[in-house]
């Protein structure tokens, strides 16, 4: 069943905004006008998240937050707040809401928050089987020495609170190795934040990692708290680290070095202190003889490294990892299971895969959808290109 997000505002047009959002990205919306409906939800019905406007007529301020806390502690609130009250959302995350974010909301920052705060509220409510598997979603296929060498690193550097560095190739699944890390770790109930250097401009990524105070230029008209913050108490992933810019660079390993940020156009230092860790698909000591990586920040982030093999080193783990996508795409499909043959498996072996893990599962999807019964040996040689 899809998660549950109830929605409290008195302004309809907020309502139907978020509204249209959720079910658009497949959650499943309740939505009610006022404080003394919500509360009365939420003692009758199961929720997963809720979006709560810092403001509502007959409801004392921060009310149905309280009521929140008491009925169900697990779930999390995600503050609305118009313009004005900004102080009132801040004291909200003090008393125990996940996030805030502010009206007209960004697309972007809204699906963000509640997708980090639904995996906060999926990892308390399961930290059992999430230390042991680390969820069904984050577990990592295979049984070939390089993989269970992965497995093995993950096991041992998970409880600690070592900066880790992952470097492979595209699509071997380095952000796989990432969550799992965190969700093995001793922060598992804390956020998960992910940055990918490599997406964001040279000119915002500061303003990303470290966040801003209304005013810090011409298009900052609110405060936003960056990454640091958001992952102070939990992981901060910095994804494609290798593309940041120099100057970047320089600000993360301050940011490191002191254990404080300062946000863009601030005076006071803010104390923070996220789990780091890195991924990277380049050969960092390539990039610091060619002067386009720090080496102060590279010794930073390397305390304990690990490479992920490429899928060509892991052949063997192609039947595996084949069988795990077809159940799991099938089921996506709502497609009766389909099986594929040892000669179609022994063809998929052959090919080189350069894009690796993605690629496998690209190549699976393709031949689900072509086949109409079970993957041949033929299937195979009609949808792959080999090379």
């Amino acid at each position: 069943m899809n998660q549950h997000i109830l929605i409290v505002d008195e302004e309809k047009s907020i309502r139907r905004i978020l509204k249209e959002i959720l079910e658009f990205e497949n959650y499943r919306v309740t939505e009610v006008e006022s404080g003394s409906i919500a509360i009365k939800k939420i003692e009758e019905e199961k929720f997963d998240c809720i979006l709560c406007d810092v403001k509502l007529p007959q409801t004392d301020e921060l009310g149905v937050l309280a009521q929140a806390k008491t009925a169900c502690p697990d779930v999390p609130v995600i503050i609305i707040s118009g313009y004005g009250d900004i102080e009132i959302a801040v004291k909200a995350v003090k008393e125990g809401a996940f996030d805030y974010i502010s009206k007209p909301p960004d697309l972007n920052r809204l699906l963000t928050v509640i997708r980090n705060a639904l995996d906060k509220n999926r990892l308390s409510s399961e930290p059992k089987i999430l230390r042991q598997s680390a969820s069904k979603k984050q577990e990592i296929i295979g049984s070939s020495a390089a993989i269970k060498r992965v497995l093995e690193l993950i096991r041992r550097v998970a409880p600690m609170e070592a900066r880790v560095l992952i470097t492979g190739e595209n699509g071997t699944g380095k952000e796989l190795v990432a969550r799992q890390l965190h969700a093995l770790g001793s922060r598992n109930q804390k956020a998960f934040i992910e940055v990918n250097c490599a997406a964001i401009p040279a000119e915002l990524i500061e303003s990303e990692l470290f966040g801003h105070e209304k005013g810090a230029f011409t298009s900052a008209f609110k405060q936003h708290v960056g990454k640091f913050e958001q992952a102070s108490e939990g992981t901060l992933f910095l994804d494609e680290i290798g593309d940041m810019s120099l100057s970047a660079q320089a600000k993360v390993l301050r940011a490191l070095q002191e254990g404080h940020i300062t946000r863009v156009g601030g005076h006071k230092a803010i104390k923070v202190r996220p789990r780091i860790i890195s991924a990277t698909n380049k050969d960092l000591i390539k990039e610091i003889k060619a002067g386009r990586f720090r080496e102060d920040l590279y010794h930073r982030i390397n305390v304990f490294p690990i490479v992920v093999p490429p899928l060509r080193n892991r052949d063997g783990d192609i039947a595996l990892l084949s069988g795990y996508f077809i159940k799991m795409i099938c089921e996506e499909y709502g497609l009766p299971q389909k099986s594929i043959s040892p000669e179609a498996i022994h063809l998929l072996q052959q090919h080189s895969w350069t894009g690796n893990i993605r690629e496998l599962r690209n190549v699976v999807e393709r031949l689900i959808i072509l086949s109409d019964q079970d993957i041949s040996e033929e299937d195979v040689a009609d949808s792959v290109a080999f090379h």
